[in-house]
């Protein structure tokens, strides 16, 4: 009415098409269509179909879980045995005998003692009993000596929390069922 009038062929300048090195060269989209483009279902159409897929998935990922536990592969680790001050602290552990490996297999041999034997049993379980508190000395001490050397190592700010009882635990393991699998052999200095 007021105006000029809109001629779109001829009001619209001819824009240069260069592409531009490190420039987008394309408009940006719109938010709807990014939207649209990223809506998926709650619930799958097929729901056998995406359970199947599920586990196949979890199956896979289980499976480079136990292949990492093996090898020590760190990308691959649970979030317990991730990290270089857990690796650390694997190593020390790996690196000596503690009395924990062996409580198991003495448990063991007392267990079956215990049946055949009389009145000296008391004195086995007992025996036992003094094992256990000095294996758990035995750790508390190797966490006291392993605690410095983590901090000198990999800094003041690091964080501790969980490594001793992760230490114990797998000092209580006998070796040959650690997992992930030792990397230092027995007297290695680490």
């Amino acid at each position: 009415m007021f105006g000029r009038k809109k001629d779109d062929k001829a009001a619209a300048p001819e824009q240069d098409h260069q592409h531009r090195e490190g420039a987008k060269n394309r408009p940006t989209p719109k938010r709807k269509d990014q939207e649209a483009a990223r809506k998926r279902p709650l619930v799958q159409n097929d729901r056998k179909a995406a359970k199947a897929a599920d586990r196949e998935a979890r199956r896979a990922q289980g499976q480079k879980v136990r292949q990492a536990m093996v090898t020590g592969d760190d990308r691959h680790l649970p979030p317990r045995d991730k990290g270089p001050v857990r690796r650390y602290a694997r190593d020390v552990v790996d690196a000596r005998w503690s009395l924990g490996e062996l409580l198991l297999p003495l448990m063991l041999a007392v267990l079956v003692l215990s049946l055949f034997a009389g009145e000296w049993a008391t004195f086995v379980f007992l025996a036992v009993y003094v094992l256990i508190i000095i294996a758990i000395i035995d750790v508390w001490l190797l966490w006291r000596r392993t605690k410095p050397k983590i901090l000198a190592r990999f800094g003041e700010d690091t964080e501790l929390r969980g490594v001793g009882m992760y230490q114990a635990m797998r000092a209580f393991q006998m070796r040959r069922t650690r997992l992930p699998k030792p990397k230092v052999e027995r007297g290695a200095k680490v």
